[in-house]
């Protein structure tokens, strides 16, 4: 696994929605990233941005639920209606479509955040309380690793 994306950002989000991507994150000029609308922190909906090989084995594991478990519907409909393909213009920026950021309630300024091999965009307000939930449980987490 490829790792390129760490640390935190803050950047402004301009009238046509489009963010910079740090340097460092972008591992080709000519890539192309996934965005989805990722419902899972309790903070809130934010933005998973992935790599095609991650988009990729996303898309290889849920095709290995069962075809019986109610969830892989459920997640292949609402990943694929609520994904959208973002490439990098001139300047390095990304834009996000409009749907997608108002799941998120990206709207002035946003927040991305490293996760080593892929990335998350936020809302700094919904980052703000990431932050302080993710503090109240990373002693437990850690017990994970030596």
């Amino acid at each position: 696994e490829m790792e390129w994306a760490r640390g935190s950002y803050r950047h402004k989000v301009d009238e046509k929605k489009r963010v910079p991507i740090p340097f460092r994150w972008r591992p080709d000029e000519s890539i192309e990233f996934m965005l989805a609308i990722w419902p899972k922190h309790q903070a809130g909906t934010c933005l998973r941005v992935l790599l095609p090989d991650q988009w990729a084995k996303l898309l290889v594991y849920l095709d290995s639920l069962p075809n019986n478990d109610p969830d892989k519907a459920v997640l292949k409909r609402f990943i694929g209606t609520s994904s959208r393909p973002a490439k990098l213009d001139n300047a390095g920026r990304i834009a996000i479509p409009n749907e997608l950021a108002d799941a998120a309630e990206i709207t002035k300024e946003c927040v991305l955040a490293g996760l080593i091999d892929r990335f998350e965009i936020w809302s700094p307000e919904r980052y703000n309380k990431v932050k302080i939930l993710d503090e109240a449980v990373s002693r437990k987490a850690f017990d994970k690793l030596e």
